[in-house]
């Protein structure tokens, strides 16, 4: 297995607005925009794409995110 690649077993299919970006669904989906690579990692055929149209279905990880509560405020 290549490092930092995850296997998703479960994920769930978000249909995209205009304008999406895999930043701005990972922003939405998991409270932050470096969690994008897990997206794109589902949808290889998808990551030349920078601006989405509407009705795009991509896969959307299930993962656990990590628990912000020990983190100083400035990062939560």
């Amino acid at each position: 297995m290549k490092r930092g690649l995850i296997l998703a077993r479960e994920y769930s299919i978000y249909t995209t607005k205009a304008g999406d970006t895999f930043d701005s669904i990972a922003l939405d989906f998991y409270e932050e925009e470096n969690y994008s690579v897990f997206i794109m990692q589902l949808n290889p055929d998808l990551i030349g794409t920078l601006i989405f149209e509407y009705g795009i279905q991509l896969k959307i990880p299930d993962i656990d995110v990590k628990d912000t509560s020990t983190l100083p405020p400035w990062k939560r």
